[in-house]
């Protein structure tokens, strides 16, 4: 647990000592190798951090905590297909208290790989079991309005701005759908919270692209 708190304030090599403390006491421990295969993906040390996250899994195939991190360490590896199946192996445990993350991981996993349809099936399955998932929420979103269903796709923002405060990447999303559906008086809300608020932006520099003549 102090290592967890290590790594999140970013005191990695603090963080890696309390680790090999937990080792000492319990070699084979299965939530000291999870903990360790984060670390060392945060460090850049890929190889090791697969060699943790296997050990861990080595330890309790069934530990869904694990399963979910090495999944995303897969998708961040490009591995998807791979990731997408440990996130479904961890919801398969009746015990584990979120399974809608582990869903909705898999659902930004098949983004990665540009498998829309897997990654709506994926969402929906996560807000199934949370309907206030703002990241599940958000990406339907951003989904729907990449399939042109820009009327869903607002529904699905205005359900994620219930739950979650806006961002440059939502108010982006809503000048795209409310550009399609024609409301130009949401498209200037947005627009203009948007350079208010994020003036540095990606999605502020991508509208001020699209003022160009």
């Amino acid at each position: 647990e102090l290592a967890f708190q290590y790594m999140n304030e970013g005191e990695y090599e603090i963080a890696l000592k309390k680790l090999d403390k937990a080792f000492a006491a319990i070699p084979g421990y299965v939530d000291a190798h999870n903990a360790m295969g984060l670390l060392r993906n945060r460090l850049g040390q890929f190889d090791q951090a697969e060699r943790s996250f296997k050990q861990a899994l080595r330890g309790d195939s069934k530990n869904s905590s694990a399963l979910n991190n090495y999944g995303q360490f897969l998708c961040q590896r490009g591995r998807y297909a791979e990731g997408q199946k440990l996130f479904l192996r961890a919801v398969e445990n009746p015990l584990y208290r979120t399974p809608a993350v582990a869903y909705s991981n898999a659902g930004s996993c098949a983004v990665d790989a540009d498998d829309l349809d897997s990654a709506e099936k994926h969402f929906r399955a996560a807000l199934e079991l949370d309907p206030r998932l703002a990241p599940a929420l958000l990406q339907m979103a951003e989904i729907s309005q990449r399939l042109d269903r820009d009327l869903p796709a607002r529904a699905y923002l205005q359900r994620y701005l219930e739950v979650a405060p806006h961002s440059a990447r939502s108010l982006w999303l809503g000048i795209l759908i409310e550009g399609e559906l024609g409301d130009k008086d949401a498209l200037s809300s947005y627009a203009l919270q948007l350079e208010k608020n994020y003036p540095d932006s990606n999605e502020t520099r991508l509208l001020l692209q699209s003022r160009a003549p």
